[in-house]
């Protein structure tokens, strides 16, 4: 590994060293960012750059396992910068994970210090209104409960007419 490394162009080489665990606990979750994206480029550029080259030694070797033999560095290279690639990946779904959960924390203490307390008899949660029925609908609905009730209609809407079609 450390003769791939060595193999490395300085700017990537300083770039992979930037992705050693110890380095990557310094940074913030904009800084993560931006090496991700730093080194997701250069593992882009190196991989165009084997794919180009092995395309062409396919060409002159007539045959892919022949080509294979000589792209072998770039290939490397390629496989360096993915490791470094994920390493960043990591932390930087850990630090994103870690910030939305304490943005989380902090909305809801807000939202508990500004609420007014409808502990008293009889006060009704302004979020829910009362259905006809009498059961306590929500304002909002997910995703998936959209989806569902959906699927539902449709499906009544073709029970009907197939019953219709007789």
């Amino acid at each position: 590994m450390k003769k791939l490394l060595k193999s490395l162009p300085e700017k990537d080489f300083r770039l992979y060293r930037q992705t050693k665990r110890d380095r990557l606990r310094d940074l913030d979750e904009d800084e993560l960012i931006d090496l991700h994206a730093r080194v997701r480029n250069a593992r882009n550029k190196h991989m165009s750059v084997y794919r180009r080259e092995a395309a062409a030694a396919v060409t002159d070797k007539s045959a892919r396992g022949a080509a294979r033999r000589t792209t072998t560095k770039n290939a490397a290279r390629v496989e360096a910068l993915e490791t470094a690639l994920s390493r960043v990946s990591r932390r930087l779904g850990a630090v994103a994970k870690e910030n939305a959960a304490a943005l989380k924390k902090a909305r809801l203490d807000a939202a508990r210090t500004d609420a007014p307390s409808f502990a008293g008899a009889g006060a009704e949660d302004p979020a829910a209104a009362k259905a006809p029925g009498g059961k306590v609908k929500s304002k909002q609905k997910s995703a998936g409960r959209k989806k569902r009730e959906a699927s539902d209609i449709a499906a009544g809407a073709k029970r009907q007419a197939k019953r219709d079609s007789r």
